[in-house]
């Protein structure tokens, strides 16, 4: 698939709107890979600064958005704590777009369909730009953090597990 053309999405309109500063990236779509690692790699940028944004569900009917870096993974006590639920899961696929009005990989929470409660992980605020989707696949958006924040109204919560590097020894012989 050859890079996305760049249009302007629903979300660089917000921020247009808004006066916030903002750079489009472009990459071509592998739909086999839609990982954050991977965009980062096409995008030049460090995975840890690209944020996935990721819709959750809870009981009875509550949705919440969760963005966390690229090469993170999102610990749903930790929302759910945050969000103040009892539980919380990941939606489905299939729900993702019909709730969003944006396809798997090219989620965000700028323009959304219904402008669910946001949570950010705190490392956001680690980073001078970061990087999220356009509401697209194949285009990012590149912004300073206090303006993602500043036009998402997302709020600040540890979100993300502790990953442990796993340490391989070869036998040589």
């Amino acid at each position: 698939m050859k890079p996305a053309k760049p249009t302007k999405t629903n979300a660089a309109r917000l921020l247009d709107s808004l006066g916030i500063a903002y750079e489009v990236r472009t990459y071509e779509v592998d739909l086999d890979d839609l990982s954050a690692i991977s965009v980062a790699r096409k995008i030049g940028m460090p995975p840890e600064q690209v944020f996935k944004t990721l819709l959750t569900g809870a009981a009875p009917a509550a949705h919440f958005f969760a963005v966390i870096p690229g090469d993170s993974e999102l610990d749903l006590k930790k929302l759910a704590q945050a969000a103040e639920v009892k539980k919380i899961d990941l939606a489905s696929f299939k729900d993702v777009e019909p709730l969003t009005g944006y396809v798997r990989g090219g989620v965000t929470v700028l323009a959304a369909r219904t402008p669910y409660l946001a949570f950010a992980d705190e490392t956001i605020e680690l980073h001078n730009l970061i990087s999220i989707s356009a509401g697209q696949r194949g285009t990012q958006l590149v912004l300073a953090p206090a303006d993602y924040l500043r036009a998402t109204g997302a709020r600040l919560a540890d979100l993300t597990k502790l990953v442990r590097a796993t340490v391989r020894t070869e036998v040589a012989g």
